[in-house]
């Protein structure tokens, strides 16, 4: 989730050139990504949208996809809640109605983090960094669609998808005025609280917090503090898709994502924001890690997460900077050319996140899908979310589960078997 470019220093022509080298070479690296039953993107090893559908999983193509237009925070940048280099935030609202129109759900956008000034510097010219770059449109599909053959429990209500141009899960507040970068996600995440409950949202007799990936670690996060802006009448809940990042030893031994994750706290201020009772006895890096932080959030919450997390494959366990001779090269893109002994290492893995939601799945109140498939969010695409042959556990879905979790229908507490007995993952595959 580390930037994928530097900043380039020289003449203006010469830096113009580099950048737009290095985005031909990040378009075509895009194009490579591709699963054999699914063909996504990946923004920085971050699933954050979808853009083809495999029609061998029934998806219907029935309708235009729902495209909902990017709302601007004009009161923000009084607040100082501003992206990275200072422009407004923004969000995607589509209305609820019927028995939904009291019903909010917020999906935060996920996109990797910055550690660095100088990877938050290049940050800034992306859409994970500035609302400039923004699209002014976003289709809402999966657990966003307003189509009730799609999103069966959620479909009406009110829907929105806040955009991340931070860096650090709408958690930091520090500012350097040299290079004019705003690490201002905590004061971001306020603003968009605060301009949405004017909008109708403090009216809500249902709430739920959702979000993807970084956006996945950002409602665990900012879940308690959701549950405060509303009455105790309101009934409020959590869910977190792809945001279980472990801090696990990667393929050389050492700690790839407690690195990064410390970058992340300490140079945009993160700290100031995280649990009290988690940094009372813990150093705040190690705060930033969900583990040690689901155990004491006192709102319910849902943890759906792969098994074989894709995106942690990918950067956290077997990252390039960890395989120098390149022996997980084939492996981290395609787990069909894994070696036995790199599938054990990728079913320790599955352990220690089993072992690590313990003492979490204890509690009534919360709810658990882990499904062993070599994915990375599956809320947001339809093909995982509800589709005629979208991912099972047992006989329930990812909607079906989240739902009757939510309404309190049914105790989810769905653990998949280990890999390979799965046969209705949507496995992604990179060439």
């Amino acid at each position: 989730m580390r930037a994928m470019a530097e900043v380039v220093n020289g003449s203006e022509g010469s830096a113009a050139l580099k950048m737009k080298m290095r985005l031909l070479v990040w378009a075509l690296w895009l194009l490579g990504l591709v699963s054999s039953k699914w063909i996504d993107g990946f923004e920085d090893l971050n699933v954050t949208e979808q853009h083809f559908y495999d029609q061998s999983y029934g998806v219907s193509y029935a309708s235009k996809p729902l495209l909902v237009g990017l709302t601007l925070i004009n009161g923000a940048a009084a607040k100082g809640a501003v992206c990275l280099d200072g422009t407004l935030p923004g969000y995607h609202l589509h209305r609820g109605y019927g028995s939904g129109a009291n019903s909010w759900l917020i999906q935060l956008e996920g996109g990797g983090w910055c550690d660095s000034i100088r990877s938050c510097v290049y940050r800034k010219n992306t859409r994970h960094g500035s609302s400039t770059y923004m699209e002014r449109q976003l289709q809402f599909s999966g657990i966003l669609s307003n189509k009730a053959e799609e999103n069966p429990d959620f479909f009406n209500w009110n829907r929105v998808k806040l955009r991340y141009c931070d860096g650090a899960s709408f958690s930091g507040d520090r500012q350097f005025k040299a290079g004019k970068l705003y690490l201002r996600g905590q004061r971001i995440w306020l603003a968009a609280m605060e301009d949405l409950m004017s909008k109708g949202m403090r009216y809500a007799t249902q709430a739920l917090l959702s979000g993807c990936s970084a956006g996945g670690l950002a409602s665990i996060l900012h879940c308690d503090e959701f549950r405060g802006l509303f009455p105790w009448t309101t009934k409020v809940k959590c869910l977190s898709d792809g945001g279980l990042f472990l801090d696990t030893i990667d393929v050389s031994g050492r700690r790839t994502l407690r690195t990064m994750f410390r970058g992340v706290v300490w140079l945009q201020g993160v700290q100031k924001s995280l649990p009290r009772s988690c940094t009372n006895h813990l150093n705040p890096t190690l705060c930033f890690f969900p583990q040690h932080l689901i155990a004491d959030i006192k709102t319910p919450l849902f943890l759906l997460n792969a098994a074989y997390d894709m995106w942690q494959i990918q950067a956290s366990l077997a990252p390039p900077s960890a395989d120098p001779h390149g022996h997980w090269h084939a492996c981290r893109k395609n787990y069909a050319h894994c070696t036995l002994s790199q599938i054990q290492f990728f079913q320790g893995f599955r352990n220690q996140m089993l072992n690590a939601v313990k003492g979490f799945s204890s509690s009534n109140k919360n709810g658990l899908f882990i499904n062993s498939c070599f994915a990375h969010c599956q809320t947001e695409r339809q093909d995982t979310w509800f589709a005629q042959k979208s991912p099972h556990i047992g006989n329930k879905g990812v909607a079906e589960s989240v739902g009757n979790w939510y309404f309190d229908r049914a105790e989810i507490k769905a653990v998949d078997c280990p890999f390979p007995c799965d046969k209705t993952c949507h496995n992604l595959v990179f060439k």
